[in-house]
């Protein structure tokens, strides 16, 4: 089965992710860019007024790449719990020719775990990911103070925090692999 790594990141965290786990898997890695700038206020009108914002290279441009015996690892952050506005143009471009997906995160945290995410992957899609890996920076800095949403905006992953993490989600995907 051929893997697709399809990847945005406002930080930089979920783009150094997707490197790694594209090169394990041998994989193409497509970067989802923007035109435009990203602020906070943009995220928020976005998730409350269910916006998608334009992004580059748009999903028509990919959809061939992802159609038939493909495993498509979407690697992007959640924001306020959903998963980032700029990749919901490639969840509803691709609902129909989509094979297995996955859906894997380093996100905040410290607002605590987003249940949600893998019914809402589920409604744009049409069907449930094979794996939902949802990470937390809160969980690699120190419990005590209590990390705020303010320390894991500011964190970024080292090369050692990435090696540990892919470690983990290779350990997840393993059975899907095949």
């Amino acid at each position: 089965m051929k893997t697709i790594v399809i990847s945005y990141s406002l930080t930089g965290n979920n783009e150094a992710l997707a490197i790694s786990i594209a090169s394990k898997f041998a994989a193409e890695h497509i970067k989802i860019t923007e035109s435009k700038t990203r602020t906070v206020l943009t995220i928020i009108l976005d998730i409350l007024l269910n916006r998608i914002p334009r992004s580059n290279p748009s999903a028509a441009a990919v959809a061939d790449k992802v159609r038939g015996n493909t495993l498509v690892l979407f690697v992007g952050p959640v924001w306020l719990g959903h998963v980032a506005t700029p990749l919901r143009a490639y969840f509803k471009y691709f609902k129909d020719v989509l094979g297995q997906y996955a859906f894997i995160s380093i996100s905040g945290g410290a607002l605590g775990p987003n249940k949600k995410l893998a019914g809402e992957l589920k409604k744009m899609v049409g069907k449930d990911p094979v794996a939902v890996i949802n990470l937390y920076i809160a969980d690699l800095l120190p419990p005590n103070p209590k990390p705020t949403s303010k320390d894991t905006q500011a964190y970024r992953l080292s090369r050692s925090d990435v090696e540990r993490l892919t470690s983990t989600i290779m350990q997840t995907l393993r059975p899907t692999k095949n």
